[in-house]
């Protein structure tokens, strides 16, 4: 009985392992900032369309429209196992591309919450 129970809490804490791994890391504006401050090798990751990004976007962001059909293969020019900093609109693109790029492989996956009306509504700079 004892290793029935010993087994199960084995596969609970793999589980819960493995969910949240799946899950990824959404950051407040405040913690986003200042992870992409500090980290020297990362991609920050713009998942809109190009005339979303070109009305502003983060001084350091890549576009990558996430509805393209190509968003697969643009995401093979990133490594997978750099931290990359994923903002859309609002928040809900960019879950998505978190999703697709954690299916892809990427192991340090970070989505701005809120996206980029959080981020503007906080007062942070934007670049045209």
């Amino acid at each position: 009985m004892k290793l029935l129970n010993s087994l199960v809490i084995v596969l609970l804490l793999s589980s819960a392992a493995c969910t949240q791994a799946q899950q990824g890391t959404v950051l407040s504006v405040a913690d986003f900032e200042k992870q992409i401050a500090t980290q020297s090798e990362k991609v920050v990751l713009d998942v809109r369309t190009p005339s979303e990004y070109n009305d502003g976007h983060l001084a350091q962001a890549k576009l990558m429209n996430v509805n393209d059909g190509n968003f697969k293969q643009q995401l093979s020019t990133l490594q997978k196992d750099k931290p990359v900093y994923v903002y859309c609109a609002a928040g809900v693109r960019s879950n998505k591309a978190a999703k697709i790029m954690r299916q892809e492989g990427f192991t340090q996956v970070f989505e701005l919450s809120g996206g980029i009306q959080a981020w503007q509504a906080a007062g942070k700079p934007v670049t045209k």
